[in-house]
C-alpha cells in the first residue's frame, strides 16, 4: 500500500510511520469538548465522510464515561498542547484516531485533513502524525459577481465545500449591481441579482464551514452600472470621456466625492445591504476612481488635489461604516499614488494591496503600507480573467510573491481574485488551479511553494485520482505563453476574439503566423488529457463539457487570428461563422448549468465584433 497521501494544503509538519488503521464498523465519535455544540458540524462532516469514503458508520457521543475501547475518533480542545490559533494535530494510530486543536476551526481544519486521507486510502489509513496551522489568520477568497455571471446557489454551495476542504475562511462577492437593493430595483433589473434571503442562507453556510462571508459593495469607481440609470446620473463624475493611464474611457464611471448625493445613495445602499451578514467586516472597494478630477470634482481638485479629495470622501464612507459598528476594508491602489496621506487613513480600516502580475511589486508597496502601521491584505488573483483558459506561470508566481512578501511585511490577511473582466468567458473550473494553489500558499508557504500541482489539483479540485485534469489544467492554461506575446493582465487569444479583424491586422501586439501554430500545436497536445480523466458523476460531465468548448474556443482564436494574417479568406471565414455558431450554443448551455440569466446575453454580445467579420452576405 502507498502510504504517502497526497494532501493539499500540504501540512507544516507530517511525520509516516509503520503501520495502519483498518476502520472497523462500528466506533464512536467522541466530541470531547463543551460546548459540543462548537463542533457538532465537524463530527456530523467526518461522520458523513467515513460512511461514504470507508462504508463505516459511527455513532457521535459525547459522554467522557464511554468505554474507551468503543472509541474510534477524538476531538479534543487543548490550547497548551496546540498553542497556535486554528492549529492542529491529527493522529492516526494503529487502533484509533484522535484531532486534537486549539480552537473549533483547527477542529475542522483536521478533518478536512483526514477526510483528505480517507478519500485515497478508504478503510485502511496508514498510521501518521500532523501538525498543522496556518501562515495567514485570514485566508480568503473574491468571487466577481458583478461582470456578468452571478452563480447559482447550488454553485456556490459546492464552491464553498470545495474551498471549506482547503481551509479557506473568508469570502467575498465583489459587488457593484448584483444585490438585490429593495429601494433601486433599477439598478440590479435583468441582472439575476443575489436576494437577502440567499444571502443569510450563504452566510449560515459558510459559517458553518468556519468561513466568515464579508460584504462587498464597491463605493466609489466601477459603479457604470448604476450610474447610467437617469436615476442616478447627476452623481457620476463624469458622463463624457475621462482619461485613464491606458486610454480614453466614456463615463459614467465613479461617484462624483463633491456631490452630497453620493454619500447618500451609499448609505441607503448599506442600509439594505449590510444587515443580511454575520460578518463585522465591509469591503467598500473604491479602487480605480480613475476620473476624479475630471467632471464634478475638477475644481475642488484643483484647489486640494487629487488624492486628498480622493482621501476625504474615503474617511467619509469610514465614519459611515463605523458609526454601524463595522471594521472598513478597501482597496489600495488609489491611496499608494499618495503615499504622503496614508498615515491620516484610520488604524482600524485593512488596506488591500491587490496586483495581478508574476512580478508585481508587492514587496515594495507592502513595505510602504507596513511603515505606516496601517493593516493591510495582499490580494493576487487566479488570473483567469481575460484569458480563456488561465495563465498558469503567471498565476503561480503572482500567488507565490503575494503570498512572500505579506509574510514578510506583516500582512493580517490573503484574499485570492477571481475577476469576470469583459463577458466573463472563463469557466469556473478553469479558476480551479489558482483558487487551490492560493489556498495552500496562504495556509502554509513553506510546504506548499515548491509543490508540483497538478496532482492534487486532479484528485482535490477536479476529483479525478489519475492525475490527468490537473495536468491538462496546467498545459492548457500555459497555451497563452505559446504565441510569443504576453500582454499585462490578459492572454493575446483572449484579445483576438475581442478585436475586430481590421485591428487585428494591424498587429499591435505582434503576433504572428508561427505563435499561433504553436498555440495549435500546444492545445491539441493538452486535448489529449481529456479524454484519459477519472472524473465521475454530473459534476465530471459538467466539467468534461466546459474544457472541451474552451479548447475548442481557443483553437477557434487561433484560427481567427491566422486569418486576420492571412488576408481575406471567404472559406475560412464561412468555417469560423460556423464553428462559432457551434461554440455558443454550448457556451449557452454550459453557462446555464452554474450561472444564472442575467447577464448572459451582454457576456454573448460581446462575440458579436468577431460575428460580424465572420458575415460574408
Amino acid at each position: 500500500m502507498n502510504t504517502n497521501p497526497s494532501l493539499l494544503p500540504v501540512p507544516r509538519r507530517i511525520q509516516t510511520m509503520t503501520g495502519s488503521f483498518f476502520l472497523p464498523g462500528e466506533r464512536l465519535i467522541l466530541i470531547d469538548h463543551a460546548p459540543l455544540q462548537e463542533l457538532y458540524f465537524s463530527a456530523q462532516r467526518i461522520q458523513t465522510g467515513l460512511h461514504q469514503l470507508a462504508g463505516v458508520k459511527w455513532e457521535m457521543d459525547a459522554s467522557a464515561s464511554v468505554p474507551q475501547e468503543e472509541v474510534g475518533l477524538t476531538f479534543r480542545i487543548n490550547v497548551h498542547t496546540v498553542p497556535q490559533r486554528q492549529g492542529y494535530r491529527l493522529s492516526i494510530r494503529q487502533d484509533c484516531l484522535q484531532i486534537l486543536a486549539h480552537d473549533a476551526a483547527g477542529i475542522f481544519y483536521g478533518v478536512c485533513t483526514l477526510l483528505q486521507m480517507l478519500e485515497q486510502f478508504g478503510q485502511e489509513l496508514p498510521c501518521v502524525e500532523i501538525e498543522d496551522w496556518p501562515d495567514y489568520p485570514v485566508r480568503g477568497v473574491m468571487l466577481d459577481i458583478s461582470r456578468n455571471k452571478v452563480y447559482r446557489m447550488e454553485t456556490l454551495y459546492e464552491l464553498v465545500d470545495r474551498l471549506a476542504s482547503w481551509k479557506v475562511n473568508q469570502l467575498q462577492f465583489y459587488t457593484e449591481h448584483t444585490f438585490a437593493y429593495r429601494n433601486h430595483p433599477e439598478i440590479w433589473e435583468g441582472a439575476s441579482p443575489l436576494t437577502g434571503e440567499e444571502i443569510m442562507t450563504m452566510d449560515a453556510y459558510c459559517a458553518e464551514r468556519f468561513i466568515e462571508l464579508v460584504p462587498n459593495q464597491n463605493s466609489f469607481g466601477h459603479l457604470r452600472s448604476i450610474l447610467k440609470h437617469p436615476r442616478y446620473a447627476d452623481l457620476a463624475e463624469t458622463l463624457g470621456e475621462f482619461q485613464t493611464p491606458w486610454g480614453v474611457m466614456q463615463g459614467p464611471f465613479s461617484l462624483a466625492p463633491a456631490n452630497s448625493g453620493s454619500l447618500a445613495l451609499l448609505q441607503s445602499l448599506y442600509d439594505e445591504l449590510l444587515p443580511h451578514f454575520s460578518s463585522l467586516m465591509f469591503n467598500v472597494g473604491c479602487d480605480e476612481a480613475l476620473d476624479v478630477g475630471q467632471g464634478q470634482s475638477m475644481e475642488l481638485c484643483q484647489q486640494k488635489g487629487v488624492g486628498r479629495v480622493y482621501l476625504d470622501f474615503l474617511i467619509k464612507i469610514y465614519a459611515d461604516v463605523s458609526r454601524r459598528g463595522y471594521r472598513m476594508q478597501f482597496w489600495g491602489d488609489m491611496i499608494l499614488q499618495h503615499p504622503e496621506l496614508i498615515r491620516e487613513l484610520p488604524h482600524d480600516a485593512t488596506a488591500l494591496l491587490w496586483g495581478y502580475e508574476g512580478d508585481h511589486p508587492f514587496d515594495e508597496q507592502a513595505a510602504v503600507l507596513a511603515a505606516a502601521g496601517l493593516p493591510f491584505y495582499v490580494c493576487p488573483g487566479t488570473s483567469a480573467w481575460c484569458s480563456l483558459a488561465g495563465r498558469t506561470d503567471n498565476c503561480l508566481a503572482n500567488l507565490r510573491n503575494a503570498a512572500e512578501c505579506g509574510l514578510k511585511h506583516g500582512a493580517i490577511g490573503y484574499l485570492n481574485t477571481d475577476w469576470g473582466d469583459y463577458g466573463h468567458w472563463q469557466v469556473l473550473p478553469v479558476s480551479y488551479l489558482g483558487l487551490l494553489a492560493g489556498a495552500a500558499y496562504a495556509w502554509c508557504l513553506e510546504s506548499n511553494r515548491e509543490v508540483d500541482l497538478t496532482e492534487p489539483v486532479s484528485r482535490h479540485a477536479f476529483k479525478d485520482d489519475c492525475g490527468q485534469m490537473g495536468r491538462l489544467a496546467y498545459r492548457l492554461g500555459n497555451v497563452y505563453r505559446t504565441v510569443g506575446i504576453e500582454p499585462p493582465n490578459s492572454s493575446a487569444l483572449f484579445w483576438i476574439l475581442q478585436w475586430p479583424l481590421a485591428k487585428l491586422r494591424s498587429d499591435p501586439y505582434g503576433v504572428g503566423s508561427k505563435g499561433l501554430r504553436n498555440a495549435l500545436i500546444a492545445i491539441d497536445e493538452a486535448s489529449s488529457l481529456l479524454e484519459d480523466n477519472h472524473m465521475n458523476g454530473t459534476e465530471g460531465r459538467l466539467i468534461f463539457r466546459e474544457y472541451a468548448n474552451t479548447m475548442r474556443l481557443v483553437r477557434h482564436a487561433c484560427r481567427r487570428g491566422l486569418l486576420a494574417l492571412k488576408g481575406d479568406d471567404l472559406q475560412e471565414r464561412h468555417h469560423l461563422r460556423n464553428d462559432l455558431y457551434e461554440i455558443l450554443d454550448e457556451y449557452i448551455w454550459i453557462w446555464l448549468q452554474r450561472n444564472r440569466q442575467g447577464g448572459l446575453e451582454d457576456s454573448l454580445t460581446r462575440f458579436n465584433t468577431a460575428m460580424k467579420d465572420y458575415d460574408i452576405s
